[in-house]
């Protein structure tokens, strides 16, 4: 009777062992296929197909995210990355509360992640000398991270100019920006410049706004992204432009997208056809932007 109790507590024990490893092994290799999908993604230049088919891949992923044993660092990135994406390019514009909530999640996830570093946790709620502090401990491979974290935060707090809670965390974005202009200033077509870029266009001289500051950043951006990547175009048309109410340049920056071809840059066709259509709304405002 013992050994019968042993060799059933035993084929137990393998078929929950085996169990575990088939789901993990299910879920690794559904991750590698989720990877090809958001690349094909970011290669769709059809703006209607991109937005129904990105939530779906995003529930996707939460799922894998769940299944996994521990916190699949690789999924949260993926989840950093696409919500911000996706609410920047089909939420935003249309729904500001709704983008509050979506880049909120972003951004959560982002932190979840870099607080399994001990330092940045523990330095996390203290002043921002320790916040800014704590950055040293992460290196250039958590570039990806820190930058899409980051932008999420930005984004949130842009949406939220109103909300003074909101807006008191933007020296910790500050913060993991210059990480990244220190550490990799080119990541993702040098957008950390594009960030500080807008920050600077877009706050008035006399609060500290510094227009020549921000036209560097923008060329730096510019120059990066080979003026293939159009989405700095249109952050300086609608930020730089208007508050130096330089018309001419405006023009020249939005007939510069416009006149982009999408398959100059065929990883990022979605991102610059979202720059796209947002530029040929910001053009119809001209009158009401430009005294």
């Amino acid at each position: 009777m013992k050994h019968l109790l042993f060799l059933s507590l035993l084929i137990f024990s393998f078929f929950s062992l085996s169990c575990g490893v088939v789901n993990t092994v299910a879920v690794n290799a559904t991750t590698n296929i989720v990877d090809y999908g958001l690349e094909a993604i970011f290669e769709e230049s059809d703006l209607d197909f991109a937005e129904k088919a990105i939530p779906g891949n995003l529930t996707l992923i939460e799922a894998l995210y769940r299944a996994k044993d521990k916190d699949d660092d690789h999924l949260a990135f993926l989840l950093v990355q696409g919500y911000t994406g996706y609410t920047l390019g089909f939420v935003e514009d249309v729904d500001v509360e709704r983008a509050k909530v979506l880049y909120a999640r972003a951004r959560d996830y982002g932190l979840k992640s870099l607080k399994k570093n001990k330092q940045f946790q523990a330095a996390f709620d203290q002043d921002q000398a320790a916040f800014k502090k704590s950055l040293e401990q992460f290196d250039n491979k958590d570039v990806p991270m820190i930058f899409w974290t980051a932008n999420a935060w930005g984004n949130l707090i842009n949406v939220s100019i109103s909300d003074p809670e909101v807006l008191g965390d933007l020296p910790k974005v500050n913060a993991m920006m210059e990480f990244v202009l220190k550490h990799d200033e080119g990541y993702f077509y040098g957008s950390a410049h594009l960030y500080f870029a807008a920050i600077l266009a877009t706050t008035p001289k006399n609060l500290g706004g510094k227009p020549d500051s921000a036209r560097y950043h923008f060329e730096k951006c510019f120059e990066i992204g080979k003026n293939l990547f159009v989405l700095p175009h249109l952050y300086m048309a609608k930020s730089y432009c208007v508050q130096m109410q330089d018309k001419e340049l405006f023009q020249k920056l939005l007939t510069t997208i416009e006149e982009a071809s999408l398959d100059s840059l065929p990883e990022q066709r979605l991102v610059n056809a979202i720059a796209k259509r947002k530029a040929r709304t910001l053009s119809e405002k001209i009158d009401e932007l430009f005294f």
